[in-house]
């Protein structure tokens, strides 16, 4: 799949103009309104240039064709407001279902990433891309765009109108303008990479924000509230001067297309000036009355306006480009490796488990599993064991497919995990983590997550397997209580028990069982076991644990040791073997 790099805003324009293409029906609409608008701003000047023609000289103005000529202009104000009412509704519809595309599409590629690149990359960055990035995209780009269509229509509408009354001035403006070109075009390109340094900032502070809060327990508890400040206080002062630098550079913008316009307006008025007094055609051009001069000087203004207003445009549009870039980096990343159209569906699992020659690192510098085999057959109990960072639960993953093995191979019921699909794998198991994992919502639907369709009968007969009824039912509401975004109300060992209700409610074919019971008391633990015993009869289960007491009654324990099995069999086997086990469990019972 290529994979785009938005290192340039025409690339990353390029993109964009994709998704205001979806609204192809808007775009036209929005166009023609903007197209009468700017025929309307131009034809008020005319009429008020022939009510000013019309009232030069004592005696000779025409009341009645005044006032018929500014009744049609306020009429025209009044028909442009409301189409620029109108305008602003469609314009901003568009804007917001961009934004909501864009979101979405997002949100899918979240879905669909693989797993080393939600643990690699800061989650307060990828809220930040997905919440303020596309608000800036969404709105600067499409929103400019309007305003960019409405400015040129207008500047070549105003300059035809000059040419029709007096070429030469119309000459004098067109000579003049392109320097406010040039100074926007140069300061604009200049300041892409000053507004995606900002949002990459603003990423970070977002993040460090995330990371705090959510560990602010820790924080407290340690007396790190200073150090933690200090920390966001050098986040902070680098994303004030890398905005400061965007806002004051583009800020330049305005002020000098605003006094390169203010010489265009004294040109023409100094030469328009000259043309009335003279009298007499000059430079083979008519006569010039006050009413036209007044025209021309309103079209100057006309003229002139869209390029500060353009000039005001860079500025938001090369944010919206900035922040546009990454956006699109985030849905141009490389998704999990494709799966074929004939991809397996285990619908009926037997649980045989063979891993072979297996190699597998997270960095590829530092080797961590290395050779791996292991045959697993249908309804066998096995727990792995071994000190921390040895490959315990990195087996689990692999098991998973949250990563891809570097080599080797791992079959299910001898069909390669490769060949088979991943919505299926996983399917198959029910996990039961140490860090558990609790929604906003009832407690209800947090147990049924796993099965939305479940009865009521079903996820309470869940609840009660997993011991988590009789503190449901103390609870405000019982299992209508709605629990906050991780949990906080519930003890650790009361989230546990939910995740657990979560996974029985599911009764899998394959269950993982990593740390399930580390937060749970020691009577509540003997109950879970007893449940857990029921829930493993006849289904391959992989208990994870560091206590050694929760697998005495595994089929076989796996020794893991840097990433190698270095002993198999029951607990009685190993305990005879006196070997690596031996040393483990003495560690923990033997004093």
């Amino acid at each position: 799949m290529k994979r785009f790099v938005y290192k340039n805003d025409a690339k990353t324009l390029k993109k964009a103009l994709s998704y205001i293409g979806r609204y192809k029906f808007f775009l036209p609409i929005s166009i023609l309104l903007s197209i009468i608008c700017v025929g309307l701003n131009l034809y008020s000047p005319m009429l008020i240039g022939e009510a000013i023609d019309g009232m030069i000289g004592v005696g000779e103005v025409d009341v009645n064709r005044m006032i018929s000529l500014l009744s049609v202009c306020g009429l025209i104000v009044l028909i442009n407001g409301f189409i620029q009412w109108i305008m602003g509704i469609i314009n901003n519809a568009v804007a917001q279902k961009i934004s909501r595309d864009v979101r979405e599409e997002a949100f899918r590629k979240i879905q669909t990433l693989p797993l080393s690149y939600i643990d690699k990359t800061a989650h307060g960055d990828i809220v930040n891309r997905i919440v303020n990035d596309t608000d800036r995209f969404s709105e600067g780009l499409f929103l400019g765009f309007t305003q960019v269509f409405s400015g040129i229509l207008t500047i070549i509408g105003t300059l035809i109108f000059m040419l029709y009354i007096n070429w030469a001035i119309a000459v004098v403006v067109v000579i003049l303008t392109p320097i406010s070109i040039l100074v926007a075009g140069f300061i604009g390109k200049r300041t892409f990479k000053m507004f995606k340094e900002r949002s990459e900032n603003e990423a970070e502070s977002a993040s460090h924000i995330n990371e705090i809060f959510s560990g602010a327990k820790v924080v407290y508890a340690f007396g790190r509230e200073d150090e933690c400040y200090s920390d966001f206080d050098q986040i902070s002062t680098k994303l004030e001067k890398s905005s400061l630098k965007a806002i004051f550079f583009s800020s330049l913008v305005n002020p000098t297309t605003r006094f390169v316009n203010s010489i265009v307006y004294a040109a023409v008025a100094l030469s328009g000036g000259l043309f009335v007094l003279s009298g007499m055609p000059l430079l083979g051009v008519g006569l010039l009355t006050i009413g036209e001069f007044t025209v021309l000087l309103s079209y100057t203004n006309q003229y002139t306006k869209p390029f500060n207003e353009i000039s005001g445009i860079v500025t938001e549009f090369q944010n919206a480009l900035a922040s546009a870039a990454r956006i699109f980096e985030l849905i141009e990343e490389r998704s999990e490796s494709a799966e074929g159209e004939n991809a397996l569906k285990l619908n009926s699992c037997k649980g045989e488990i063979t891993l072979s020659n297996v190699d597998f690192s997270y960095d590829k510098e530092r080797e961590l599993i290395k050779d791996l085999n292991l045959n697993v057959k249908p309804g066998q109990r096995i727990a792995i064991v071994g000190p921390t960072g040895c490959g315990k639960t990195t087996l689990i993953t692999l098991l998973m497919r949250f990563y891809e093995v570097d080599k080797g191979d791992i079959s299910i019921d001898g069909n390669s995990i490769v060949n088979i699909s991943r919505s299926s794998l996983r399917a198959s198991f029910g996990m039961v983590l140490q860090d558990t994992w609790i929604m906003r919502g009832s407690v209800r639907d947090n147990i049924a997550f796993g099965k939305p369709t479940a009865t009521d009968e079903e996820i309470i007969s869940a609840a009660k397997a997993s011991h988590a009824h009789s503190f449901i039912k103390r609870l405000k509401n019982g299992y209508d209580t709605v629990i906050g975004e991780g949990g906080e109300e519930l003890s650790e060992g009361q989230k546990q028990l939910i995740s657990i209700a979560r996974v029985m409610l599911v009764s899998p074919p394959m269950l993982i069982l990593d740390e399930a019971t580390s937060s749970i008391d020691t009577r509540t633990e003997m109950k879970i076991q007893e449940a857990f015993e029921s829930m493993m009869k006849g289904r391959t289960s992989f208990i994870v644990a560091h206590r050694l007491s929760t697998v005495r009654e595994a089929d076989i324990i796996l020794v893991m040791k840097d990433g190698h099995i270095v002993e198999t069999g029951t607990h009685s086997q190993l305990l005879d073997k006196g070997g690596f086990y031996t040393e483990l469990y003495n560690s923990q019972f033997a004093h």
